[in-house]
């Protein structure tokens, strides 16, 4: 901006009108975070629970929140949310929440996890700030693992695993949706870290969205034609209760301001 007005002030007047126009185009221009928010308000605008957006609209979202830095939302890596001091505390800063959309960011100390959970009816941006996680992320399983059962007596249900790797940013923005892409996943913090969700629609108890946990159970026997190296790619999961050792605390965001239209 500061370029700009130099400009102005040395040119001549019919130059000087047509940079400033630039100027002014220049200093309008949204930050980060203000962008991240208007793409977000187009992308879900005709969305609803299950319903996921074009793919054009998908790629345009995953581009924006790959641009974003942590200096974007405000964050460093050695603010207090990320002392080893504080796990397995983790803290949510939340930048939006409404109806078809919310942003928020997780702030991980060290070896801290975020249990094996669910996102009903959601599709789900994640955008590793900095750090280093692992996740392991699976999908409802209706293959059959040679005599077609994918539920058990006990209530546990088959999974495939979709994803089990270790991620150092930068890197892309994984994304999952209601019925593919990991939509069961489990975050581990290698290093201090963050990750900047979007979630659309959000986690709503009043509309049966409510964020449940499983337990992972090994898929112990092989029936069927499944090889043991195919075994490992399942596993039965099961419902529980929220982990008691589970501390996600709401801290205000004090990043760049959103102006909400």
């Amino acid at each position: 901006m500061q370029m700009g007005i130099e400009q102005n002030q040395g040119g001549r007047k019919g130059k000087g009108s047509s940079e400033s126009r630039k100027s002014n185009r220049r200093q309008k221009k949204p930050s980060p975070v203000q962008r991240l928010y208007d793409t977000c308000k187009e992308v879900f605008a005709d969305c609803g629970p299950g319903v996921v957006p074009s793919p054009e609209k998908v790629e345009r979202l995953a581009a924006v929140l790959d641009g974003i830095t942590p200096a974007d939302v405000g964050l460093r890596p050695n603010q207090p949310y990320f002392s080893s001091e504080r796990a397995p505390i983790i803290s949510y800063l939340p930048l939006h929440a409404g109806d078809n959309f919310s942003i928020g960011i997780f702030c991980l100390p060290p070896v801290s996890v975020i249990p094996l959970h669910n996102h009903p009816a959601m599709t789900v941006f994640s955008k590793l700030l900095f750090g280093t996680m692992h996740i392991k992320a699976y999908d409802w399983s209706n293959e059959a693992d040679g005599n077609a059962i994918v539920v058990q007596p006990n209530g546990s249900r088959l999974a495939k695993l979709k994803i089990n790797s270790t991620f150092t940013a930068p890197c892309s923005t994984s994304i999952l949706y209601p019925a593919d892409g990991g939509n069961m996943h489990c975050f581990t913090a290698g290093t201090a870290c963050a990750v900047l969700d979007v979630l659309g629609p959000p986690y709503s108890d009043d509309d049966g969205r409510h964020c449940q946990y499983y337990y992972e159970l090994p898929l112990a026997t092989s029936r069927g034609e499944l090889e043991e190296e195919e075994r490992e790619r399942y596993a039965w999961l099961k419902e529980r209760e929220k982990p008691r050792d589970l501390c996600i605390l709401g801290v205000p965001y004090d990043g760049p301001k959103i102006l909400k239209k």
